[in-house]
């Protein structure tokens, strides 16, 4: 009871990386509120497969939900589930990613529980709050931070009252560790058709094409990002120059994809992708919240910039004052001559 609940995404019978991101960043919130982890994995044949890929996270209790009818995922039965399980175990915390899946399952199932949800959260922590209408003070409240109001402000959301405290989190925020390879925790096969109505699965999927990223951001040591700085679509080249010398990825901010530079699927952000390589080269990025939020986990960050006061140099661990023209050619010419 009052536990802290993940629900774990699964493409055929692997957990997604989000998911145990979140189940990480859970283990910590329960060991600060004292609880027990609790995660969800429904899916089809994935009994024996799913328990060595999440317990290791720390997980108390692994609630199976093994079905036909449960992969691929369709919104009714795996809503059902989460409804109808949470109103049995009443948890304080529920977290999921915010993939195509969580956008869809999350609203439906915190609307069925008059729940509340905040969505691309960018850090989660547990403190207290008082309500200055009430003068009622609450302890252990989940801290769900996100970007607002266009990325000008970071807005902290608590929900006092309604249970769970739902929130999603993107890919790539929150860091994956390993707690105990051996950590032992409580495996619970459900009945499903005591979760889940037949008429639950009046959607079938009949034919699925799942299209891989032309890119490969997240797991990149070294990304060259571009901003709007950057000046045009042909100024990407340089990125694209660089990129190629030391083996990295070309990145963008939102600015850049809006000013039509490159396309979305490279878009580094709270509205794009999360990453957290060795080294990040920031290319005339100026530094929104939005895009900060999505790259400041990074090993090493470098600001490649015109202005010295842009805000991405706060965060900055070198500064290279200048244009994008003027500073690629030479990093390009200077490696070259050091790497032979």
């Amino acid at each position: 009871m009052n536990n802290v609940f993940v629900y774990c995404e699964i493409e055929g019978t692997t957990v997604a990386d989000v998911s145990l991101e979140l189940l990480t960043k859970g283990r910590k919130l329960a060991n600060e509120l004292g609880v027990q982890l609790e995660a969800i994995c429904a899916g089809y044949e994935i009994t024996g497969k799913v328990e060595e890929q999440t317990l290791p996270y720390g997980v108390d209790k692994l609630h199976i939900f093994d079905a036909e009818g449960l992969f691929p995922y369709t919104s009714k039965p795996h809503t059902s589930i989460l409804v109808n399980l949470f109103k049995q175990e009443k948890p304080q915390i529920c977290l999921m990613g915010a993939t195509v899946i969580g956008r869809d399952l999350g609203p439906r199932v915190s609307s069925s529980l008059h729940s509340g949800l905040t969505a691309d959260c960018t850090s989660l922590e547990i403190g207290p709050h008082d309500d200055p209408k009430t003068g009622k003070h609450y302890d252990q409240l989940l801290y769900q931070i996100r970007p607002a109001f266009g990325g000008n402000i970071v807005a902290t959301i608590v929900n006092p009252e309604c249970r769970p405290q739902m929130a999603t989190v993107r890919d790539g925020v929150m860091k994956k560790e390993i707690l105990d390879p051996n950590y032992k925790g409580e495996v619970i096969i459900q009945d499903v058709a005591k979760f889940v109505p037949d008429t639950d699965y009046v959607v079938k999927v009949l034919e699925r094409h799942v299209e891989k990223a032309k890119n490969n951001l997240k797991g990149a040591p070294i990304i060259v990002a571009g901003g709007y700085g950057v000046g045009s679509k042909e100024g990407f080249n340089l990125l694209y120059d660089l990129a190629k010398e030391i083996h990295a990825e070309v990145g963008a901010s939102r600015a850049a994809v809006d000013a039509g530079f490159c396309d979305h699927d490279m878009q580094i952000g709270q509205t794009g992708v999360s990453v957290r390589p060795k080294v990040y080269i920031a290319c005339g990025i100026s530094g929104a919240i939005q895009h900060i939020a999505g790259m400041k986990e990074s090993g090493i960050i470098i600001s490649i910039n015109n202005d010295p006061n842009a805000p991405i140099n706060q965060i900055a661990d070198y500064i290279i004052t200048g244009t994008v023209e003027e500073v690629l050619p030479k990093m390009i010419k200077y490696y070259k001559q050091n790497s032979k």
